[in-house]
């Protein structure tokens, strides 16, 4: 990371990667989780970096007595942005969550258009954008993370923030006609035509927004390349490239083939009594397709009774916004599937689908994947979903096979050795299983193997590199707001550098 390890690293996301919530009282402070975290958390600690976000707690917190500590356990400071009650109910579980996420996905059904919302969104976009002009120094790389901070980039810059913004989004993108749906989509993309550098995690999302710019921003022009797309707006350059998203494959590999994670699969294969054991974990979000697996798994074992007492389905859920009504009636029909088919099939010593209502601690993560021979991940819509990519990097037995859906960002990566499957297509899901469930070994280890190798060799720390590469023409300044008289010059020099 030579070409950024001279400047600060400055990561701007939803989240900060600690959580600060109370115990009666007692406020504390607990690390967060996720990809971002563990690819982002040691660059920043290489380069005196910051992180800026929410700590998930209002300011009644003794927040900056908590983050005192925290900063100096990760090495890097922690700039926080507190949210109220308010707040959160409007730019979280209200925009973001109630019409981004569900547009973003293809599920127009599940969007909830507020002007309320709306407006928190963008007030507290603004908030971000403030901290961020008050935080970062000439020279600092600042990098700006995902579908609740799209307007931070257009506030940043009326604040004068003149040095390259750069944003990923790791939902997807929506075509035209569903993005022409959001009665602030202008709005929406004059905020994201404010950063320098865009980044999308398939080709299909980096197409998608480029159709959108072509019909919806007047004067835009458009030049194609294989890896990124140069967009010219407003008298400004702008590139959105696309690279997907990855994880650190060498430590998913090193934790799975620990002791400890070994004595503990073994323990989940003496309990599920030696049966083929199949996987599916998820966060609860009507975007995973975890109904629609119940009816495939459902329909498999209907369809081929050589199945019956010889697999189970061990869907693990995490809990997610329970204070959405959506999510909570998600829960229910879950609750009711997994019920009704343990009913219908059930038999002594054998249960069809071990359904868990809870997170897993790392162990038992990486023992689910070393003791499931099929993972079986069929999200209706997926920005990547990296539980594909870490069941994978976990399977050191080779002996894993994959069934993916078409509509995660991973299927394009990994379509060569998974089993590609339409979540929607109940009878060739359930087939997809029976073709897993009786795979010989040879054929399994050759897929796996391919998938490893793949997953090897474009970790997280290439990703990382997409950063440095996609960046490396801009100044520490950014790019200039033109003026009439140095648009031609500066138009002209800009384009030659664009590789």
């Amino acid at each position: 990371m030579s070409d950024i390890a001279a400047n600060r690293f400055v990561v701007v996301s939803n989240r900060l990667p600690v959580r600060i919530d109370s115990n009666g009282d007692v406020w504390q402070v607990r690390p967060g989780a996720g990809g971002l975290i563990t690819a982002l958390a040691p660059v920043l600690e290489r380069n005196q970096g910051l992180w800026i976000g929410w700590p998930g707690c209002g300011p009644e917190a003794p927040i900056d007595e908590l983050l005192a500590t925290a900063s100096r356990d990760y090495s890097f400071d922690l700039r926080p942005i507190p949210l109220s009650h308010e707040e959160e109910e409007g730019y979280y579980r209200g925009f973001a969550n109630e019409a981004i996420w569900p547009l973003f996905h293809d599920l127009l059904g599940h969007c909830k258009f507020d002007l309320d919302a709306w407006n928190i969104y963008a007030m507290v976009n603004k908030r971000f954008a403030k901290t961020v002009a008050d935080a970062i120094r000439p020279g600092d790389f600042v990098w700006i993370h995902d579908y609740q901070l799209l307007l931070v980039g257009q506030y940043a810059r009326e604040l004068n923030v003149r040095q390259t913004l750069t944003f990923f989004l790791h939902t997807p993108f929506p075509s035209l006609d569903l993005f022409h749906r959001l009665p602030w989509h202008r709005e929406i993309l004059q905020g994201l035509l404010a950063y320098d550098v865009l980044g999308f995690q398939t080709l299909r999302d980096r197409r998608n927004f480029v159709h959108c710019v072509r019909e919806l921003v007047d004067g835009a022009e458009v030049t194609i390349g294989r890896r990124h797309t140069t967009l010219v707006v407003n008298d400004r350059i702008v590139k959105a490239g696309h690279l997907p998203i990855s994880i650190d494959f060498s430590e998913f590999n090193s934790g799975a083939a620990s002791m400890e994670v070994g004595e503990a699969a073994w323990f989940l294969r003496e309990h599920y009594k030696a049966r083929q054991l199949i996987l599916g974990i998820d966060r609860l979000d009507y975007t995973k397709g975890i109904p629609e697996r119940f009816l495939a798994f459902e329909r498999a074992i209907e369809k081929y009774p050589e199945m019956r007492g010889e697999v189970s389905l061990i869907q693990i859920v995490i809990p997610s916004r329970p204070q959405i009504p959506d999510y909570r009636d998600l829960k229910t029909l879950l609750d009711g599937h997994a019920g009704r088919i343990n009913a219908r099939f059930s038999r002594h010593g054998w249960i069809p689908i071990h359904y868990h209502y809870r997170a897993l601690d790392r162990t038992q993560l990486l023992a689910h994947y070393r003791a499931c021979e099929i993972a079986l991940i069929t999200p209706l819509r997926d920005g990547m979903n990296l539980v594909a990519k870490e069941y994978c990097a976990s399977s050191i037995d080779a002996n894993g096979v994959l069934i993916l859906s078409e509509f995660a960002g991973a299927a394009d990566q990994l379509q060569n050795g998974s089993i590609i499957v339409n979540p929607y297509d109940r009878e060739k899901t359930a087939d997809a299983i029976y073709a897993a469930f009786s795979m010989d070994g040879d054929e399994r280890s050759r897929r796996m193997k391919a998938l490893r190798s793949h997953i090897k060799r474009n970790d997280v720390h290439r990703w990382l590199g997409w950063v440095r590469s996609f960046s490396k023409n801009q100044t520490s300044e950014g790019q200039p707001v033109y003026t009439d008289n140095q648009h031609a010059h500066d138009l002209a020099e800009q384009r030659e550098q664009v590789p």
